[in-house]
């Protein structure tokens, strides 16, 4: 069983921390006075306003800052900015036996599902692929807060994982099966295929979803996955919007799925909302869930704070 970070309360701190591509100060600033009109304090690593080129700053940098908020007894919610690229490079530099003592939440998507996963499986923390620091805006929409609070501000037994209701979720393969959830950014994780980072999905829920790429190579990440084993590892499979992603060769998003995925035979959810889409669902990473594709449901199955 994963370890439940403390609960987020009203008036707790909350650390800032640029852990991939830099994002301006402008938008950092504006972000941050959101977050304190919700009642929050705030404390920014060393280098959260740091740019160089597609990264903030050195790896050992901004992994000294994560540390840090890590190390820090009153932040209680580690926020990284934005995503991008370069997550991954701070894996090698972080402490995870210090980590698994001073749990903390850490939430995020996109390229910070990297660093989530790594966190459930080597410092054995549930993490949250939920809202950034820009993702605190006045366009944001409620239900991206509800969602964020009720998995890190509310004790409950159990949180059923619903979309909007505008934006149904769709049972693609009928199953019923529980287990850890994984996964987040298609595109990230097939970067650490191969590393000592790679995604573990035996007996896992897999969630998968991803941005600004054409389906041609959605489907080669897909089938690098594939042939990784991690589709035959794990025993269900929740997937997320591809936003953005251009039809291929005249093969769609919607191809792709019943091509590729469904002949897997896996119990498959389709249409979460999650990550790079409008509507953000909480999901916990790490935390056991139940998949069920023949009531269409998808439900934490435990409290993910303590």
């Amino acid at each position: 069983m994963g370890i439940k970070p403390p609960i987020l309360q009203p008036g707790d701190t909350i650390g800032i921390v640029t852990l991939g591509s830099p994002l301006s100060a402008d938008v950092i600033n504006d972000r941050i006075q959101t977050v304190q009109g919700l009642g929050f304090q705030v404390v920014l690593g060393e280098h959260v306003y740091a740019a160089d080129g597609f990264l903030a700053g050195t790896d050992q940098d901004r992994a000294s800052d994560l540390m840090d908020m890590f190390a820090d007894d009153n932040v209680k919610l580690i926020l990284p900015t934005r995503g991008g690229v370069g997550v991954a490079g701070i894996l090698p530099y972080l402490d995870y036996s210090f980590i698994q003592k001073h749990p903390k939440l850490v939430s995020g998507y996109s390229d910070i599902t990297v660093l989530l996963n790594v966190l459930a499986q080597d410092a054995n923390l549930i993490t949250f692929q939920s809202l950034m620091l820009i993702n605190f805006s006045l366009s944001t929409p409620s239900y991206n807060y509800d969602q964020f609070f009720a998995a890190t501000s509310v004790m409950t037994p159990q949180r059923q994982i619903e979309n909007p209701p505008e934006m149904p979720q769709i049972s693609r393969v009928s199953g019923n099966v529980t287990g850890p959830v994984v996964g987040g950014n298609l595109t990230s994780f097939v970067d650490t295929l191969g590393t000592p980072y790679e995604i573990d999905t035996k007996g896992k829920i897999l969630l998968l979803e991803d941005t600004n790429e054409p389906i041609n190579t959605v489907y080669r990440y897909m089938n690098a996955l594939k042939l990784a084993g991690k589709f035959e590892d794990c025993i269900g499979i929740v997937l997320g919007e591809c936003i953005e992603c251009p039809v291929s060769y005249g093969v769609t998003y919607e191809d792709l799925i019943n091509n590729f995925l469904v002949p897997l035979g896996k119990p498959l959810m389709t249409n979460v909302a999650t990550a790079h889409g409008t509507y953000k669902a909480a999901i916990p990473i790490g935390a056991t869930a139940n998949l069920n594709t023949e009531n269409n449901t998808l439900t934490v199955m435990e409290s993910t704070v303590s």
